[in-house]
Parts: structure tokens; sequence; C-alpha cells
């Protein structure tokens, strides 16, 4: 997110493009044209209007969404956010299933975590 104006400087015929999920937001602001997305699997819906608002610059639509999304959206920025995103897809009725090796599953603890950010999301519409 730091470099993303300095890039569109040295380099504006250069589409920038969103890599992590838990910088969505602040990217499309600055410009990005796409988003190589993780978590988009798990909620889809919720997802893409998240982030047709956030190129778009609305800011009324993007935040809420944003906010409520940005618990989950963060596992991508960790080790296990294959874990994460795979047992989110699970809860939301989307086939994720187990990890392959050499990924070891979530810790109880992270499953915790993730279970109750995604059951959240869910019980708040979001799909």
């Amino acid at each position: 997110m730091r470099r993303a104006y300095e890039i569109a400087e040295l380099a504006p015929e250069l589409d920038l493009l969103i890599g992590s999920d838990d910088v969505l937001l602040e990217l499309a602001l600055a410009g990005a044209k796409g988003w190589i997305a993780g978590y988009p699997n798990a909620l889809p819906e919720s997802s893409a209007a998240l982030y047709r608002a956030a190129v778009a610059g609305d800011l009324e639509t993007a935040l809420p969404l944003y906010r409520s999304l940005h618990p989950l959206l963060r596992w991508d920025s960790k080790t296990e956010f294959v874990q994460a995103i795979k047992l989110s897809m699970d809860l939301a009725g989307r086939h994720g299933g187990r990890c392959r090796p050499p990924r070891q599953p979530l810790t109880d603890e992270q499953a915790a975590i993730v279970r109750a950010a995604t059951e959240k999301a869910l019980a708040e519409g979001l799909r």
C-alpha cells in the first residue's frame, strides 16, 4: 500500500493490482484496477460488492462491508490464510476441504477465531 502512489508515478503505464485482501479498500482508492483475491472464495457476493464499491469510490457502501469482512480479510496476510479460507468456505456452504501438505491444520484457537468471524459475517447476511 505504501508504494502504490510511487509505482503510479514511476510506471504510469502499469495497472496496479490489489494483492492482499486486507488492503483492498485503500488500494482501490489509490487507483488499483484489479484484485488477486483469496477470501472471495468463501463470501463471493459480498466480496464482489465490496470491490465494486471500492473501485467506484462509493465509501457509503464500501466501508460497512469492509469493516464487516476485515476480520476475515486480514487472514490473507497470515501464513495460515489458505486454511482459514477453506474453513470459511466450508462454513458458508462451499466446499473448502482440507489443505494438502505441507500446510498444517489450523490450531484449535485459530479455527475458533475464523469460525466466529465467519459465523458473524454470515449472520449479518454476508454471502
